[in-house]
């Protein structure tokens, strides 16, 4: 793995892909790592494709730019699989990961042709059992991409969101603890 790890996350409006990528690089700033997490919006509304970026490295960088050949993608609404080009310059060393039941085999045949590493996750019935919303599969698929990058170590990387969620959910705690539980439901239940 290079010094640099670059993630492209799709979702939509509302999904939480923003907030999963702000909450990767501030686990990874907490980690020693210089890190890069924004947003890219188009029509700013509910329900709108979003783009969300990391970059991770144990070096500066000097790019500041949107990543266009990204070492791994997150899908967090498959519907998005027939509306944006996801795979669109995805490294073939690097992988793909999608919300969705499908098995990996199942979903292949939907990503123009990607020859990369593929991984799915039904991160919508984890929402749903832990926090009530299927809509809110970013937590789940936050762990899955850790765990499939290893661009963190797993329990460090869980220390760091726990004291996250801690700050941002002070009056919620019974919010932190459902969160924990889908994330580490992702980090379990993500299949190649």
């Amino acid at each position: 793995m290079s010094s640099m790890v670059e993630i492209r996350w799709h979702g939509r409006g509302g999904q939480g892909a923003k907030t999963a990528s702000l909450l990767l690089a501030d686990a990874a700033f907490d980690s020693g790592k210089y890190v890069q997490g924004f947003p890219e919006y188009g029509p700013e509304r509910m329900g709108a494709p979003i783009t969300a970026y990391n970059r991770i490295s144990d070096e500066r960088s000097s790019l500041h730019s949107n990543i266009y050949e990204p070492d791994y993608v997150v899908v967090v609404d498959v519907t998005l699989l027939d509306a944006v080009s996801v795979t669109s310059g995805l490294k073939k060393e690097g992988a793909i990961i999608v919300n969705t039941k499908k098995s990996p085999e199942e979903i292949k045949p939907q990503l123009e042709g990607y020859e990369g590493k593929v991984y799915t996750i039904d991160a919508s019935s984890i929402a749903e059992a832990e926090l009530g919303n299927r809509s809110l599969s970013n937590t789940s698929m936050l762990g899955a991409i850790v765990k499939v990058s290893g661009v963190l170590p797993e329990a460090k990387f869980m220390e760091d969101v726990l004291s996250s969620l801690k700050q941002k959910f002070a009056s919620k705690p019974h919010v932190i603890e459902k969160n924990m539980k889908a994330l580490e439901r992702g980090m379990k239940e993500v299949k190649v």
